[in-house]
């Protein structure tokens, strides 16, 4: 039954996730924290921040980890294809269909009402992050992460990936 779960929690996000891994993080993780009560918020964006400083595609990471850590390496295998089954059906069944139509206004269209749906997704999850991380390390700690990480990314344009590497760095040796 657990590997059906796992297919389920990620399966499910890849349908409805358009727009890629960023837009189906959100869904992600209200299967694996709300649904099945596999990992805490906080444990989420751990997952979340680990799998975002590593090569490739951020929801097959998470896939992988997730089901690895919930039925081992055949829940990593369940995992990975529960995420790119949906992308692999619609390629092949959906190919022909979806180019004859790219210019469509209807297609456009919708892709216009998509996308604010995807950025409100991923607001109410940066702002769960930002309230577990306030609640866990307090008001100053978590305003310094915030002040440094845009810092470095906006001003100096520092690499995502050092930052995130250097706010892990930094939770695990001042904050643990």
């Amino acid at each position: 039954m657990i590997y059906w779960e796992i297919f389920l929690a990620f399966f499910l996000p890849g349908i409805l996730g358009y727009g890629g891994g960023p837009a189906s993080i959100p869904l992600v993780e209200n299967e694996v924290v709300h649904r099945y009560d596999w990992m805490t918020i906080s444990e989420f964006s751990e997952v979340l921040a680990l799998a975002n400083a590593l090569p490739g595609p951020i929801a097959t990471k998470m896939a992988g980890y997730i089901g690895y850590e919930q039925a081992g390496i055949l829940g990593a295998a369940v995992g990975v294809f529960a995420t790119v089954a949906p992308s692999l059906i619609l390629m092949i069944g959906l190919m022909s269909i979806l180019y004859k139509f790219r210019d469509s206004p209807k297609v456009k269209r919708m892709s216009n009402y998509v996308r604010p749906t995807i950025a409100l997704l991923l607001g109410v999850m940066a702002y769960r992050f930002f309230a577990e991380s306030y609640e866990g390390s307090g008001a100053i700690q978590t305003i310094l992460i915030i002040i440094v990480s845009y810092l470095l990314l906006e001003r100096w344009k520092v690499h995502p990936a050092y930052v995130i590497v250097a706010a892990l760095v930094y939770g695990a040796t001042v904050l643990s």
